[in-house]
């Protein structure tokens, strides 16, 4: 109820005490309000509620009632589902808590809180995610507050096949602590199969949280409010994903291509499931059942052997294809494997941090255990192994134009190993083993650092090679419906014109209709030297930055091992020439790009 229709209401107070409540309120912000509402709901619930205000409000002020704020950090998701689900527990515990996006938080009001849980994935190569980049750097500078009286708690989530394994939650917790502020737990870092040890994190936080904000709130009971507005959320979740139907795997390379792309389609009729341009959608996939085997038949196992997998027992076959990563090998699996074999190289490889980490990135499981035969047990098999966790693919369509579907590009890894060809796990599941009319679980996974401008006049500069292409024909999709007038440029890059022009009828549609205003392409193996889309950048330089000059959006999708970084050097050099600027000034112009959100990446 707004206080300036409490006047038009019954309300016990007179108009002197409406308007002096309407002052007070005007000048508190949501978290204060909160704390306000739930101080006079705790004097009029005590005993003594008829003693003086002034002696309640001293005793009160003496020791203010703290709360939690959970801060998440996240570029795919992952982050925010945890912060997401450490809300929810900690409401349900009775525990005073509020939800921030990192991009949502100002880093002065760390002072001013007693209780923070940090949430933070880390992107690329130690990098900060997009939506923390600010916080981040705030953080080291020289305006960071002392946060003597903050005591915190942080989750790293990683992928441990990289160099800076959980890096950004390392930097947080160093942050932090720097300024003064004390863990009231240690802080975790987590690999991709994080789920479980996420959740006994949690508990444990809570525990600690729920008896240190006891003990600070006995003179005040604090009554939390809502703050903005809840947004829509689907009951279909990584967790409990919504059974689609596969309508179409077709391959869009040529066929003398080296590559094998598929766009696939899948059905969300009746899923109520909503997405934006920019979103990835979650598939989970089901292992070769002949990969498995070869696995078992490489350690001496039947797959008849019984394991239990999250309380149920099961036929170690069928765990292998339901429950378990049984292609990517990760640097555990070969240090772990190494020992439990005698492998005198692996045993060398898992000295060199970097041998390792290249090995593993560039090996299969079966390959792994192919280096020295080892017969294992069932409980040895598994121990090796991650849990099995889905993929996620950048959604190829604008839902304002398909509908209930949701479309992908989908790259099929395949490889020579000696006589035998390798798969990947999802794209396989996706191209070969799904047949269409198939199930597939689904789940849409949304992407807030990678959205079109809320400014249909703005102009958007698209750069996606490959596979990163996919995002951007969701974008012009939903532009062209939207009857956006801001201009679109693409660029776009592959092997070979003929065989790897992904979507090249779509995309001379969208040019001569003008909903494309330009189109660059780099097809690196059509001429002797190799071209890419970052060479076209610098062709296109002036252009560029006359673009940027009027408001332009810059998004890139596809490879950060290099092609993101290619680009990235590009831009600079651009800034650099065209903007008179030193080397300096330009990375920080690119930066402020970044923190504006008008340069986003979406790569992996």
């Amino acid at each position: 109820m707004l206080l300036k229709e409490l006047s038009a209401l019954a309300s016990p107070l007179n108009d002197q005490q409406i308007g002096q409540l309407q002052q007070a309120a005007s000048e508190l912000s949501p978290q204060q309000l909160a704390w306000v509402s739930g101080y006079f709901w705790g004097i009029s619930q005590t005993s003594g509620a008829t003693q003086p205000i002034n002696q309640a409000a001293a005793a009160v002020s003496s020791q203010p009632a703290g709360k939690l704020s959970i801060i998440f950090a996240s570029q795919t998701g992952n982050a925010k589902g945890v912060a997401e689900a450490l809300k929810e527990e900690a409401a349900a515990a009775g525990i005073a808590v509020e939800l921030f996006d990192a991009s949502d938080y100002k880093g002065k009001n760390l002072a001013k809180e007693t209780h923070v849980i940090i949430v933070a994935s880390t992107n690329g190569e130690g990098e900060a995610p997009d939506n923390a980049i600010e916080l981040h750097e705030f953080l080291q500078s020289k305006k960071a507050p002392k946060l003597d009286n903050l005591h915190y708690g942080v989750i790293g989530l990683g992928d441990s096949s990289y160099e800076f394994f959980c890096q950004t939650g390392k930097d947080f917790d160093a942050f932090l602590s720097k300024q003064g502020a004390t863990p009231f737990i240690e802080r975790v870092d987590l690999d991709v199969d994080y789920e479980a040890p996420a959740a006994e994190w949690r508990k444990q936080a809570l525990d600690k949280v729920k008896e240190a904000l006891a003990s600070e709130a006995q003179s005040a009971q604090v009554v939390q409010l809502p703050v903005g507005q809840a947004a829509h959320t689907s009951q279909y979740s990584k967790q409990n994903p919504y059974t689609a139907t596969l309508l179409t795997s077709q391959k869009i390379t040529g066929r003398d291509s080296g590559k094998d792309v598929r766009h696939i389609e899948i059905d969300l009729d009746g899923s109520g499931l909503t997405y934006q341009p920019g979103d990835a959608l979650g598939v989970w996939f089901e292992n070769s059942p002949e990969l498995a085997s070869a696995i078992l038949k490489q350690v001496g196992l039947t797959g008849d052997e019984v394991v239990e997998v999250d309380g149920d027992s099961i036929s170690l076959q069928k765990a292998l294809v339901e429950k378990y990563e049984i292609t990517s090998a990760n640097p555990q699996l070969v240090t772990q494997y190494a020992e439990l074999s005698g492998s005198k190289k692996l045993e060398k490889l898992a000295t060199d941090k970097d041998k390792l980490r290249q090995y593993s990135g560039n090996t299969q499981v079966i390959d792994v255990l192919s280096e020295k035969k080892a017969k294992l047990t069932a409980e040895q098999l598994v121990g090796l192994l991650r849990r099995l966790t889905p993929r996620l693919y950048s959604i190829a369509s604008s839902q304002s134009e398909v509908d209930e579907e949701v479309h992908l590009t989908v790259g099929v890894v395949e490889y020579q190993q000696g006589d035998e060809t390798r798969f990947g796990g999802a794209s396989s599941f996706l191209s070969h083993r799904l047949e269409e009319g198939g199930d597939v679980k689904v789940f849409v996974e949304h992407n807030n650092n990678f959205k079109l401008p809320q400014d249909d006049n703005a102009p958007v500069i698209m750069i996606g090679p490959g596979t990163g292409i996919a995002p951007f024909r969701s974008f012009v999709q939903e532009r062209d419906n939207r009857d956006a007038e801001g201009k679109n440029w693409l660029f776009f890059g592959d092997r070979t014109f003929t065989q790897d022009f992904l979507y090249q009828v779509e995309w001379q549609k969208y040019l001569k209709s003008g909903i494309v205003n330009q189109l660059d392409v780099a097809f690196s193996r059509d001429q002797q030297e190799k071209v890419y889309v970052q060479h076209r950048i610098l062709e296109h330089s002036a252009q560029v930055w006359q673009w940027l000059q009027d408001g332009a959006y810059i998004y890139v999708c596809g490879d950060a091992t290099r092609m993101a970084k290619d680009v990235h050097e590009a831009l600079i050099c651009v800034v650099e020439q065209h903007g008179q600027k030193t080397r300096e000034e330009a990375e920080q112009f690119v930066n402020e790009l970044r923190k504006a959100k008008r340069y986003q990446r979406d790569v992996y």
